[in-house]
């Protein structure tokens, strides 16, 4: 077929539209967002009442409307199965909206705070925190965390634009990569020599057992405050995912919409990471297939991941603690498994792309 010399081209056919006209199915939203919502609450229910010790589901209702405390399958579900929990809802927000951030704002289908080194340069200030530090408060784990993954972040953008033909997918996935492999080498290489290594192995494999309120307390300030960001910068995001210039040309001050967005992911996985440990994969996985479900348009794929990464989480975690009862998988090994294939999936489907 002749194409005539009056057809627009791609760039400007997408610069003629609205962000919302880019295959956004604001219905299949709306559907994940009040279905989503009912199966989260299903999974919750659930995950109150299996575990080493079944507690019915009338018995569960009653703890969390009507607690008492001489009661212990009430002290069970308040102090040990509900923090968890919703820990668990609060993790799969993070490394869902951050992976879409990242995704958005670099075009690049492989990005996720995993792979792009995030948790690793986390999971190292930890262990040497662990190490120098084992006194810290949980909030001082937290901005140690913080401060661990702006490093990987610098580490990796400055290894992957050294090259004159500058930033591209591929080679932030491989400065990613190599990133990763050395923070995680030296956060082993400290715990074996301080002999924290026990201490720190769990968390490592990335587990949502020990979590307390007091933790929780301290976590959702910051995680409602960047998924507020989130959602305020997601039409920017929308814009930049579609080529600086048309984001420029738009009117996007690409600049600072794209530090502002770091800023917002190093938040959500910093707090992550802080509290449950390293988990990979999960910003790699849901915000893929959201885009599948409503579109291009992240004024949908924020929230919407939001709700399929708690979702995640939540379902895995109950997996974790009934394959093998009464002992305990870590819920990171149980993504991984699902992670790896995907993420092979995708590195061969881009592969191809190039």
């Amino acid at each position: 077929m002749k194409l005539s010399e009056s057809s627009d081209s791609p760039a400007q056919s997408n610069h003629n539209q609205s962000p919302t006209q880019f295959h956004s199915r604001p219905w299949a939203a709306s559907l994940i967002l009040t279905a989503g919502l009912g199966l989260l609450a299903f999974g919750i229910a659930l995950s109150l009442s299996f575990g080493a010790a079944s507690i019915r589901l009338e018995e569960v209702w009653n703890a969390v409307f009507h607690f008492k405390p001489e009661l212990q399958n009430h002290q069970i579900i308040w102090e040990i199965r509900l923090p968890r929990i919703l820990g668990g809802v609060l993790i799969g927000v993070c490394f869902a909206v951050a992976g879409a951030i990242m995704q958005g704002m670099t075009r690049n289908p492989l990005a996720d705070s995993g792979l792009l080194g995030l948790n690793s340069g986390a999971s190292l200030a930890m262990a040497i925190c662990f190490a120098l530090f084992p006194g810290s408060s949980f909030l001082q784990l937290m901005l140690y965390s913080f401060v661990g993954a702006a490093l990987a972040v610098v580490m990796v953008y400055g290894t992957s634009s050294i090259s004159k033909s500058g930033l591209t997918p591929v080679r932030l996935v491989l400065a990613g990569a190599a990133v990763t492999a050395l923070l995680s080498a030296l956060g082993d290489a400290i715990s074996l020599y301080f002999n924290v290594g026990q201490d720190l192995a769990f968390w490592y494999a990335g587990g949502l057992s020990g979590t307390k309120w007091v933790q929780l307390g301290i976590v959702l300030p910051w995680v409602v405050a960047a998924f507020i960001g989130a959602l305020m910068l997601s039409r920017s995001i929308t814009l930049l995912s579609l080529g600086d210039e048309i984001a420029l040309s738009l009117g996007q001050r690409t600049g600072v919409v794209k530090v502002v967005g770091m800023i917002l992911v190093l938040i959500l996985a910093g707090a992550a990471v802080s509290l449950v440990g390293s988990i990979g994969f999960v910003g790699l996985i849901i915000p893929h297939i959201t885009r599948k479900l409503v579109g291009v348009d992240y004024r949908w794929i924020i929230p919407c991941s939001a709700i399929m990464g708690a979702l995640l989480i939540v379902f895995a975690d109950l997996a974790a603690r009934m394959i093998n009862a009464p002992e305990e998988t870590p819920v990171g090994v149980l993504i991984a498994l699902i992670g790896v294939p995907f993420f092979l999936y995708l590195a061969r489907k881009e592969r191809r792309a190039l």
